[in-house]
């Protein structure tokens, strides 16, 4: 594994590991965790495949603490530029919740770098009330992290979490940035997609696992590989049974590997 730093169009320090050899495969964590998350699906498929982890902005390494920073656009800008950096062309992109958004955004807006995407739990499309709800929890939610810190934060939210995700927040706990993460609650202030039916602007193939809590509605990963002109709904759920990073690996990367042949 090598260990790579590059500056956003902005100057934000940005980090990221490397591992594994073959066609590049960018793997995006969700929100909470940091890169380690997927190492173990990174491993899985890093025998055909050369796998780039970053820490997306606010996570991790790659501390942002201010909130104007954290918006869909930078999220995508920092993809591009992770590529560039790497004199790549393009690259496969997945992602698990934030992730899999900042994976979507960015083949809708580069679709001639983005060869294919995974969707590993589509975070939900809101409407106008059920945005200014987000907003209003993720407000509390930062306001936690200032008071009481990132664990106190989590506390009373990891229990209507699927258990991987809790597991792999815990896990990224003692590396995050308190003021970071607190910023990085300001995404919810940005509309990624307004409804599902702009998902059909986005032409590569894209395989889609669907999530089963009310953050990654399960209908909603089914209506999404219908509107995407080249989308697959994969058979795995992401449920209460998996319980572990490890867990998650073994579920998914079957369904990845014979999706990327």
């Amino acid at each position: 594994m090598a260990e790579i730093s590059y500056r956003a169009t902005d100057a934000c320090a940005l980090h990221a590991t490397v591992l594994g050899s073959g066609p590049p495969l960018v793997l995006l964590h969700a929100g909470g965790p940091d890169r380690r998350s997927l190492l173990p699906l990174a491993e899985r498929l890093a025998d055909r495949r050369t796998v780039v982890l970053p820490d997306l902005r606010g996570y991790g390494r790659s501390v942002c603490r201010d909130p104007a920073r954290h918006t869909w656009a930078r999220y995508t800008e920092d993809v591009i530029g992770l590529l560039d950096h790497l004199g790549l062309p393009g690259a496969v992109l997945a992602g698990a919740g934030l992730g899999s958004t900042v994976a979507l955004r960015t083949a809708a807006a580069h679709p001639d770098r983005v060869e294919a995407a995974v969707l590993i739990g589509v975070e939900d499309i809101e409407d106008d009330a059920a945005k200014e709800a987000e907003i209003r929890f993720l407000d509390a939610f930062a306001a936690r992290v200032a008071a009481d810190g990132i664990e106190a934060a989590w506390a009373p939210v990891l229990a209507a979490l699927p258990p991987v995700v809790g597991a792999m927040v815990r896990d990224a706990v003692p590396r995050s940035d308190p003021a970071s993460i607190a910023a990085a609650t300001a995404i919810g202030r940005d509309r990624a997609f307004r409804h599902v039916g702009e998902l059909a602007r986005i032409t590569a193939p894209v395989l889609v696992f669907p999530g089963t809590d009310p953050r990654h509605p399960t209908a909603l990963a089914a209506q999404a590989a219908r509107t995407l002109p080249h989308g697959r709904l994969a058979a795995v759920r992401i449920d209460a049974d998996l319980r572990t990073p490890e867990d998650l690996a073994r579920a998914v990367a079957p369904a990845i590997r014979a999706f990327l042949d």
